[in-house]
Parts: structure tokens; sequence; C-alpha cells
């Protein structure tokens, strides 16, 4: 907690000297509470924050309201993604304007939003942590003519790698290493950070090696040598400029599995040494880093992952290394948001430093009560203020009947819950818009290993989808990078065309047949609406068949809904389908054939 501690030592100063020159208000609030109460307030797709676009006065009442709630709650930190898309909220020399303020990249928004959330948060004895993605430079999409003229990518393409329908910034590249460190190095010379934050976004995940290369092999130890070099270069022009500026690090729940390493977590999921080649222990070791945050987003007792031995591995990890550990919790799902009072109790236990929480939609809405429990959690810690009761009429079950009928496809409207990497405001959620590739979440994704039960985080998505000329309005979501829509909406809305097909399910075999070149048979509830609220999404265990052949598509199950990846559909369909960046729309054509 290296801001928290410099804070800590100016308010004893200050208590010392009768001194009152510097800043009192956060040095008031954190002699209250020395560990770490963090959220994460994510911007891509205005996940959290801002919930409108080019209306200054209403993005600050919005920020300072949440913020009030983020302090009432008794958390002492915001963790705010300044640079979601190699864009700034914030004035910068380097990087554009961010689209998500305006709709337009490069676009002034009237104000210059970070140094006004600064000032707002410090007016209140918060930190505040600017939280940046060092690679992204598209959440979806590969042509760069949508970019802002200045943006670095269309400046130096040769800077540029693509992977999975996006683009990021080659890892390997000299120059790019360089860009990232002048991008820090604006960031804290211009503004009074307490932080700069990078979540576990490094390599794109499943970027593929050279054929031959193994994991543990040159290429796959060149690319953990290229992201060690930049976080090592960050770190040390954060120093060179001002010291007490932290940089932490929020990387996967699992370094490496036992399985893969004799010295890893006793675990059976996704590895970021591996999966992103992340190598959190070199940071550790070499004091690259001044803090981490884990993402370890499951319950106790999740037999691949559970969160008592995660926490212990991790504490061993940062023994001696005067590196901060804070957990990431993941507040997102309902077994973890039902438990997280335990989970607080248990990181007490362990000697943890303080919580970051995903995500503050989740905290806002009060998912499994989770709100409640942080609440009283602190206030009983600092042993000021009243225990709030568990509303009795509460539900904490995000079960649903799920009729027999039609068990896999959807006529339970899939509004009632939320869950995973984003959040819910009381406010109608800034839905992220749909494009036909991936999207990226954070700052979490939960990159869990197929070994874990699947449930994933499914971000409720403003559809904008043309279907041959006329616009469509489905009810879709966002769930790893990709958006998938239901089975049966699809099947309603181009009936009639000649990609029209028809959809049975067979109970005994848990399994669809999409019968192609066939009418639709209506069952009722197709395009519903619900009330774009972020919700869980379940790995489906169901077949799918095309005209009696099994097709191996994922799929997954929302409220009792099934839910299919848009692209997987048109391509077993044969339909046309395209995104255009610019206008933020999806365009399917029946009378147009799939294509890469």
């Amino acid at each position: 907690m290296k801001s928290l501690k410099k804070w800590l030592t100016v308010a004893l100063s200050i208590s010392l000297l009768s001194a009152c020159a510097l800043a009192p208000q956060k040095a008031e609030a954190l002699e209250q509470s020395d560990d770490m109460r963090a959220v994460w307030i994510s911007t891509v797709y205005s996940a959290d924050y801002p919930s409108v676009q080019n209306d200054m006065e209403k993005q600050k009442q919005e920020f300072i309201t949440k913020l009030d709630e983020i302090k009432n709650m008794g958390l002492n930190t915001v963790v705010v993604q300044v640079r979601p898309k190699s864009d700034a909220f914030y004035t910068s020399q380097i990087n554009p304007w961010s689209e998500i303020l305006t709709g337009t990249q490069g676009k002034y928004p009237g104000y210059d939003p970070m140094l006004f959330m600064i000032e707002e948060t410090h007016k209140r004895g918060m930190e505040f942590h600017a939280w940046l993605n060092p690679y992204r430079i598209t959440t979806s999409g590969t042509d760069m003519n949508v970019l802002a003229e200045n943006h670095p990518a269309k400046l130096h393409t040769d800077w540029v790698i693509s992977h999975n329908n996006a683009l990021y910034y080659d890892p390997a590249n000299e120059q790019v290493k360089q860009y990232i460190c002048d991008t820090v190095e604006e960031i804290v010379k211009n503004y009074d950070i307490d932080a700069i934050h990078f979540d576990d976004y490094f390599y794109p995940n499943g970027y593929p090696l050279n054929e031959g290369e193994t994991q543990d092999g040159q290429q796959a130890n060149q690319r953990r040598a290229n992201v060690n070099d930049m976080i090592r270069r960050v770190h040390e022009t954060i120093q060179s400029i001002k010291p007490d500026v932290a940089f932490g690090i929020s990387p996967m729940g699992i370094w490496k599995n036992k399985g893969s390493d004799a010295t890893g977590s006793d675990t059976k999921g996704a590895e970021g040494y591996y999966s992103v080649y992340g190598d959190v222990r070199t940071w550790i070791q070499n004091r690259y880093v001044d803090y981490i945050v884990p993402q370890i987003y499951w319950s106790r007792g999740t037999e691949a992952a559970d969160y008592e031995t995660l926490i212990k591995w991790w504490t061993e990890e940062v023994k001696g290394t005067n590196v901060d550990l804070y957990i990431g919790q993941g507040i997102y799902k309902d077994d973890v948001a039902s438990e997280i009072g335990e989970e607080l109790l248990l990181n007490e236990r362990y000697g943890i430093q303080g919580s970051f929480y995903f995500s503050l939609r989740d905290l806002l809405d009060n998912r499994q009560n989770c709100k409640v429990a942080v609440m009283n959690y602190y206030a009983q810690k600092d042993g000021t203020g009243q225990q709030i009761p568990t509303p009795p009429e509460q539900n904490t079950s995000t079960e649903n009947t799920i009729p027999e009928q039609n068990k896999p496809t959807e006529t339970i409207p899939p509004e009632q819950n939320e869950q995973k990497p984003e959040q819910n405001l009381e406010q109608k959620p800034e839905q992220p818009t749909l494009s036909d590739a991936p999207v990226v979440f954070d700052p979490v994704e939960t990159n869990e290993s197929q070994a874990l039960p699947k449930q994933e985080y499914a971000i409720a998505a403003q559809s904008n989808v043309i279907i041959d000329g006329k616009q469509v309005d489905f009810d879709a979501y966002v769930i790893n990078d990709f958006n998938y829509f239901k089975l049966r909406d699809i099947a309603y809305a181009i009936n009639g065309t000649e990609k029209q097909f028809d959809t049975l399910w067979n109970e005994k075999e848990r399994a669809i047949n999409v019968l192609t070149n066939t009418p639709y048979s209506v069952a009722g509830g197709e395009m519903q609406k619900g009330a774009n609220k972020n919700k869980t999404a379940l790995l489906s265990d169901g077949k799918l068949y095309f005209d009696n052949i099994e097709k191996a598509l994922t799929a997954y199950n929302i409220d009792g809904n099934t839910y299919f990846k848009l692209r997987d559909l048109a391509k077993a369909l044969d339909i046309g389908i395209a995104w255009n960046e610019s206008s933020q729309t999806i365009a399917i054509e029946t009378n147009s054939s799939y294509t890469e």
C-alpha cells in the first residue's frame, strides 16, 4: 500500500507539527483505515461509467454520485479505467480522446475528465489509481481507418498485431515499450494520481506460437521477457518522476498450477504464465511492482480453484518482498457475492492488506447482498456505524424455473439477475454496443479453465443490428469478448428469407436440432427485451445439430435461455455478416454467404 503508507505518514506529520496545508481530508480519511478498500470502475463500453456521452455536466454529476456511494460503503480507493483502448480520459499529447466520452475518438469532451475525477476523489480523502490497458487498440475489428487520425497505431502500423479480430500493440516491439512508458510518464508528470494500475491483459489470450514451439520453449520465454521488460521500465519511469506514486498490476488468479510447476498453486485453472505470458513471480521477486491484485474470482470450496488455497499461496509468494498483496474479489458472481463477508474474514486471517472489488455495478446493485456485507464488514472493522440488516424480502437465489418443453431455448425474460465481470447500475447501464467480433471486458477477464465450472459473466449489450437493411433489436450479451444471441430470436428475425430455419428440442437427448430452409415455428417469447442487466452465464452441456449433423458450437444458458455466438451461427447458416466500427453496427445479409 505504497500510496496509503505515504498518506498515513503525511497524516502523522501533520498531527505532530500541527500543520494543515497538506490535504487534510485525505490524511484524515486514511488515518481511520490503513487497509486498501478499492473498486474497479470500468469505462470500456461504459460498463460502469459514463452512462451518457457529450454531456459534461451529467458525466460529472454521475461520477460524484457514484463516488459518494463508494465512500459511504467504507471504501477508500477508486481504480478508474482512463485508457481503455489506447485512448485517453485525460489531456494527452500522445493518445487521442476516448470515444467513450463523446462517441467519436479524438473529440474533445469539453473538460478534462481525469483531472475532475482526481479532484473529487481527493476531496473525499480517497485515493485515485489510474487504470491503463497497455496493449489494447481495439476491442473488435481490425480496420484502422476508424481510429482517430492521431492514434499511435494509425501513425505506426508496424507496431500493430492482430488476433481474434482485434488489434493490439506488439509487446516485442521496442518502440511500443517506449510508447507505453511515455504514456505513463505523461500521466505521472501531469496529474496528482496515487498509482498507475494495469490489469491482466498482456499478450492476447491464445496468441499462437510458431509451429514446433512449446509453452516453455524459446518463443514463449521471449514473450514473457518482453512483458517483463515493459513492466520493469514502467516502474523505473514512475520512480524517476514521483517515487511516491505506486505501480500495481492485477494478474490472473493463478500463476501456474501445481501440475505445471511443483511450486505452483494446488489448482487446475487457466495459468497467467501461459495464457497471457504474465510472469508475476518475476515482477514480485525483482520488485517491478509495488502491489499486486490477483483476480481470485472463485468461491470457497471450488474444486479446481479453491479461494482459501489461492490466497494462502499468494500470501507466501509475496512474503519478504515488500510487495503489497490485495485480493481481487469477483462479486460479479453470485457464489462469491453471497460469501464476500466470509472471504474478507479469511483475508484478514492471512494478513492480507486489502481488496479490490469487481465490479462497481454489482456493489451498487447489492448483488446477493454483497453491498450490505461489505459495509457491515468495514463498519465492524472500524468500530464505527451500525450494522445494516439484510432486507428480509431480498431473495438471494438466482435460480429460475426452466419450462421443460423448450428447455434450452428462450421463454423466460432474461433480466432478473446479473453476474460477472461488469456490473449493473441503478441507472440504465451503459451497455456495450454489440459488434460481430470480440469485445474485451475488464479488468477481469476471468480466464477460467475448462476444468472449472464454466460460469461466465454476460454483459447486457445494446444491439445495433441491421438485417437486410432493417434495424432489429435483440436481447443479447457479450461473453468472453464475443456477442451471443438467442437461437430462437435469430430464427424469428430471419424467418421468410432464404436462410430461414426452425428449431426442435429433444428433451431425452438434451439436444437442439436446427432444420435449415424450413419456416420457423413461433414458440412465444421471441425478441423479448429484458431490463438491460448483466447476468450469470453457464456453459451449456446440451448438444446442437444442424439437419441432424452434430455441430460443436459454444453456447451459454442465461436465465433458462440458450445463447450462441453470433458469428458461429452466421457461419453455420452461411449468412453474410459484417461489422461497421464507425457506426458500431452489425449488418446481416441473408442473401449473402458467410465470409471470415
